[in-house]
Parts: C-alpha cells; sequence; structure tokens
C-alpha cells in the first residue's frame, strides 16, 4: 500500500452549492493541471479539481491558448477555473465572460503566486498587501459571479513583516466569497522550509461564515487528516503532494470516509497510471509527439524511489510516442513492491526563501499610487495564457 489509510469519520465539504463527497480540492499547478491530470486524478477519488491558472486579460480577449486552458472534457463535473488579474474591470469581464458562457461551475481568484514575474508586477501574493484593490478585485467578482461560487486562494503574505492573510481572509469574507484557502507560506518562503499550520487555524478562528481550506506540506492522507484535525480548517487543497501520484485522491476520500478502493502501488500500477496519464496527455493536446513530451516532466515524480534505472529513466523522459512508453515499460518488473518510504515525502520543487520581487515602493503604503497603477496597467498587458 501507498500508505495505511487513517479511519476518520465521514467528512463531506460545500462550496456554495457544490457538495464534495470528500473536503480536497486540486490545487492548480502551472504546465501541471490540465484536463488530462485533472480526469487522471477523478479517475482515483472525489474531490474539487481546479485549472492551471488563467490571465484573466488573455480570457477577455479570447487568447486561442486560453480558450483551450478552460476546455473542460465532459466528464468534468464540476468545472473549476483558477483566474488571475490585477485589475478589478478585467477580472470582473473575465467572470462574467465564464459566467455567462457556461463554462465553470467554480470560479478561484489567485492571490497565492509567488513567481517573480507575477509579484514583480503587483500580482499573485503581493497584490493583497493594497487593501482596497484587493477588495475591490473580490467585490466586483463575487458579484459578476452571481450564483458561481467563487473562492479566493492566497498565502501568509509577502514576508513575515509584511503578512496580509487575516486582513485578506476577513475581507474576502465580508465580500460574499463561498470560502478562503490559505498556503501557510509567505512569498519570500516560496515552497521551502515547513508550511505553518497555525496560520490556518488562526484564519479559521477570523473567517468564522464561509469554509477556509488548508494548504501546505500534504504529502500523504494521514498529513491531510493530521492538518484538518490541528487547524480546524474545513477542507485540504492538495499541490505538489500529488505529483506522480494521482491516486493520492483515492487514499484522501478513503482518509475522509468517502467511497475508494484501496490502492496497492506496485511498479505495474505505478506505470499503468503513467501510461493512462500519457494517453490523455495526447487526447488533450490532440498531438502524440506533443502530448509525450508533456509526459516526460512527469517521470521522476512517478518512478520516485522505484527500481527504474537510469538508463531507462533517461529514455522515458525523452519519449516521442505512446509505443515508445509501452516499450520500456515492458522491460520493468512490474511485481516490484511498493517501496515505503522512498517513495514517499516532499517532491516538487521547493527552493530556497528569497526577497520577492515587488514594484518600487509596494510597501510604502497598503493603497495603490500612480506609480503602483501604472505597473498594474503593464501587468494587465499579458496575453499568453494560463
Amino acid at each position: 500500500m501507498t500508505s495505511v489509510l487513517v479511519d476518520a469519520p465521514a467528512r463531506a465539504l460545500s462550496i456554495g452549492p457544490i457538495e464534495l463527497d470528500a473536503p480536497v480540492v486540486l490545487a492548480p499547478m502551472a504546465g501541471i493541471t490540465n484536463t488530462a491530470f485533472r480526469r487522471l486524478c477523478r479517475e482515483y477519488g472525489a474531490g474539487l479539481y481546479v485549472s492551471e491558472m488563467i490571465t484573466t486579460r488573455a480570457l477577455v480577449e479570447r487568447n486561442a491558448t486560453t480558450m483551450r486552458l478552460i476546455t473542460h472534457h465532459e466528464s468534468e463535473t464540476p468545472r473549476s477555473i483558477q483566474l488571475y488579474g490585477v485589475d478589478p474591470a478585467t477580472t470582473e469581464a473575465a467572470v462574467r465572460l465564464l459566467v455567462e458562457e457556461d463554462r465553470a461551475d467554480h470560479i478561484d481568484l489567485n492571490f497565492g503566486c509567488p513567481v517573480p514575474k507575477v509579484t514583480r508586477k503587483g500580482g499573485g501574493s503581493a497584490l493583497p498587501w493594497k487593501l482596497g484593490l484587493f477588495r475591490e478585485i473580490v467585490t466586483r467578482a463575487v458579484r459578476a459571479a452571481g450564483d458561481i461560487p467563487l473562492t479566493v486562494k492566497m498565502r501568509k503574505g509577502i514576508d513575515a513583516d509584511h503578512l496580509t492573510y487575516l486582513d485578506a481572509g476577513r475581507i474576502a469574507e465580508d465580500a460574499g466569497v463561498a470560502a478562503v484557502a490559505l498556503h501557510a507560506r509567505t512569498a519570500a518562503e516560496f515552497y521551502s522550509g515547513e508550511a505553518d499550520w497555525s496560520a490556518i487555524a488562526a484564519l479559521k478562528e477570523a473567517v468564522t461564515s464561509v469554509p477556509v481550506l488548508g494548504n501546505g506540506d500534504i504529502w500523504s492522507a494521514e498529513d491531510a487528516v493530521r492538518m484538518m484535525d490541528e487547524t480546524g480548517c474545513d477542507g485540504v487543497v492538495v499541490g505538489r503532494g500529488c505529483l506522480g501520484r494521482p491516486w493520492l485522491f483515492g487514499e484522501l476520500a478513503a482518509a475522509f470516509g468517502a467511497e475508494s478502493r484501496p490502492v496497492d502501488a506496485t511498479l505495474g500500477f505505478v506505470a499503468q497510471a503513467f501510461r493512462r496519464h500519457a494517453e490523455l496527455l495526447v487526447e488533450f493536446f490532440d498531438d502524440e509527439g506533443r502530448g509525450c513530451r508533456d509526459i516526460r516532466k512527469h517521470v521522476a515524480w512517478y518512478f520516485k524511489g522505484y527500481p527504474v534505472g537510469g538508463e531507462t529513466r533517461a529514455r522515458l523522459a525523452t519519449v516521442s510516442s505512446l509505443a515508445e512508453i509501452d516499450d520500456l515499460l515492458a522491460t520493468l518488473d512490474l511485481d516490484a513492491p511498493y517501496p515505503g518510504a522512498a517513495a514517499e515525502g516532499q517532491r516538487g520543487r521547493a527552493g530556497s526563501p528569497k526577497r520577492p520581487a515587488l514594484p518600487e515602493g509596494w510597501l510604502d503604503s497598503r493603497e495603490v499610487g500612480a506609480e503602483a497603477s501604472a505597473t498594474l496597467a503593464e501587468a494587465e498587458l499579458d496575453t499568453s495564457g494560463g
């Protein structure tokens, strides 16, 4: 087994009118949580599966890449899309487009991204520092969403001296969001160190009328149950912990009392999941070569701890066809058992603490001045999609 599943009372989660059998949300991850990966995770377990981060300006301008990224497979329900924006009017217009064209059942706003190219322009985890701007974006987005539940995901703040999550949580609650999610790190911490779960508990005490979701360092079903027990949060958001391990959602469902099949993660099981992921990527891109190029980055995550030799790993990381994948997987000892601790623990990027990239003078005031307004306008010109 990949882990010893925890006996826990059945727990569900409501986000507005959406009823989830398990209190679990897939965190948006750029280049990862496309429809192929979401479908795969859904095949194993229950929860809410969120899209990659979508740029509001690109959506409003109907950028071709963006329109493709917001398209869900017919099997996906509820449909969940995360938006990133820094301008209230553009964000409102993007939400309205999703609602009027019936493209989403749930919308999330990103205020947690710590990537320098985002925070440098005042977006992501930098934005809640500007209280008035944050309030206007969320308020207008909630109004445009109407009956569609809208949530926000954020970090603790910019750094230890500039925390924003409690103010932002209360503002979002007052604006009428359906839930708030907190990644319990600051932007400066990036993905390093340990997540500060006590901040999730503090947010839960501050925000009382809507669900509070916790995010950070959930590598197993046991971690998820422990986070909810220790913090009192209403649900968990899982990101890096499911990289190369989409069946984690089945383990989470079982841990929270939902119906789920037990997993015996032999090498054969993992190989089958890897092959299924590649197949779904080929379908998503409608291009076998592109789908196989995309699966390459998942090789190390899937086979972490398993007896897969370096040469085979290297060849899997350069595949260009499903047939090539099949040939390589056939060379493995598919009966090899789950390796235990070697396959557990952290996966994905971690990095080290760093000074956040911010617009000039961003921390001087909690309101938006003329110079900051110009920076934000520049940020909205990004039409790259996703």
